[in-house]
């Protein structure tokens, strides 16, 4: 074992020297579907920019909702198989949820909209045309129609994409957030599935 780790140790090394160290700016775009996850208390609340009071509990339901995210790019090839790809995105996100309005005894359908301004730091590993995402980001709320505790989300990502050729991608993605996005005392956090394509410019 101590010798397979090793040889793969000494694999990347290689690489890493002898590949030439390149840095090239790209874009990205594509379409979030995201959602709340439900959490695992009875009930919690939150308020709208209006400052109503909502009450939800665990036999709402959250389910999806489509928006968009476009962002920047610069990708740091550090060796033939290995790149570091720093991100920073505009994300729009949030959910859909249907809850029962006591007011006027019926079920309501409401938007959860939250968009966000995130930062990402992926590696970047390249097989082929293939290629695999995995990184830690920040992400800090810019807008939202609810009032939140929180205005920043700690999420991991999870991804592949494929290159047609040097500069037009696509890429799959999905991104869980790890702090409640709804209340301070409710376990509602983000998931989001998105899926779209990227552009690497030519830098000589």
């Amino acid at each position: 074992m101590k010798k397979f780790l090793l040889s793969v140790v000494c694999l990347f090394l290689y690489n890493a020297v002898c590949a030439q160290v390149t840095f090239r700016p790209g874009v990205r775009a594509g379409v979030n579907f995201s959602h709340f996850t439900k959490g695992d208390i009875y009930y919690d609340y939150y308020y709208d920019n209006n400052g109503n009071y909502i009450e939800i509990s665990n036999e709402d339901q959250f389910s999806s909702k489509t928006d968009f995210y476009v962002g920047v790019f610069g990708t740091l090839q550090l060796s033939r198989f290995y790149a570091l790809q720093p991100e920073i995105d505009f994300s729009r996100q949030g959910s859909k949820i249907e809850y029962y309005d006591g007011g006027i005894m019926r079920n309501v359908s409401k938007k959860l909209d939250v968009s966000y301004l995130s930062f990402a730091l992926v590696n970047k590993f390249t097989f082929n045309n293939f290629n695999f995402h995995v990184g830690p980001t920040i992400d800090f709320v810019v807008e939202e129609n609810f009032r939140t505790d929180n205005e920043v989300d700690l999420t991991f990502l999870l991804g592949a994409g494929y290159n047609f050729n040097k500069n037009f991608g696509i890429e799959g993605r999905i991104k869980k957030g790890i702090v409640p996005v709804l209340d301070m005392n409710s376990n509602h956090s983000n998931v989001v599935f998105s899926l779209g394509a990227t552009y690497t410019f030519d830098v000589k």
